[in-house]
């Protein structure tokens, strides 16, 4: 089953976690990753590996995470829907553009369990193959709303043409497997080295202390255990009651 996000209302999104139960989903999380011998997270996000979905759930999960790459936000839901992921990350608003358009509504149109939320910085970079020349790329490659994110350094730079692209990883992946100097991808300097390309310019976005707010979500008959509202890779807390 596929859920399409719309609807002629508002938007309606996620409610923030209480302070309290998203101690205790951390706890409960902990609890199982300090397991011996325990199988790897399952965890679905939108895009290829290195995007910005797939950073942060490594901030909560790190090598304990198994993940699942989905083309879209749909696969996101129904990858959690059919188990064969048992979280999902999914971004809900970024500090520049505001609201992720549609993310709300899917996840509450899917009926999935919001367990808690991951700040993800975002600075974003222009990647092109080696050799490429910054006055010589005609096209820039990226997902819209990492686009929407470097409106200054695109008008800035006006012979580059944006083009949409599913992710922002993805596009790296692409730039890279076609070789064109003339063509560049806006992606986080991770992508650089993971798909061999050359960083032309780093911190493009509109704002330096940008960032994407992930929500970490599960199907409803799952006991939660997700990880809460966090700000960075901090140690997930246990206190000794946890249970």
């Amino acid at each position: 089953m596929t859920v399409a996000p719309g609807g002629n209302g508002p938007e309606r999104l996620p409610e923030r976690l209480p302070e309290r139960l998203a101690e205790r989903l951390a706890e409960r999380l902990a609890e199982r990753l300090e397991g011996d011998g325990e199988p790897p997270v399952l965890v679905a996000f939108q895009g290829e590996r290195g995007a910005y979905g797939h950073l942060a759930l490594e901030r909560v999960w790190g090598a304990r995470s198994e993940v699942v790459p989905c083309r879209s936000f749909d696969d996101v839901v129904l990858a959690v829907e059919s188990g064969r992921a048992e979280y999902a990350v999914l971004p809900l608003r970024n500090e520049i553009i505001g609201e992720i358009a549609g993310v709300g509504a899917l996840i509450a149109a899917a009926g999935l369990q919001v367990v808690g939320e991951i700040r993800q910085p975002v600075q974003h970079c222009l990647l092109a193959p080696a050799g490429s020349v910054l006055g010589e790329v005609a096209a820039v490659f990226s997902h819209p709303a990492a686009l929407a994110q470097c409106r200054g350094f695109l008008a800035r730079h006006r012979a580059m043409a944006p083009r949409e692209a599913y992710d922002t990883a993805g596009a790296a992946r692409d730039v890279a497997a076609r070789g064109d100097r003339r063509e560049a991808a806006i992606a986080a300097e991770g992508c650089a080295e993971r798909y061999g390309l050359q960083l032309l310019a780093r911190g493009i976005g509109d704002r330096d202390d940008n960032a994407t707010i992930f929500a970490v979500v599960q199907s409803r008959g799952r006991r939660p255990g997700a990880p809460p509202a966090t700000g960075g890779p901090r140690p997930l807390r246990r206190s000794p009651g946890a249970g």
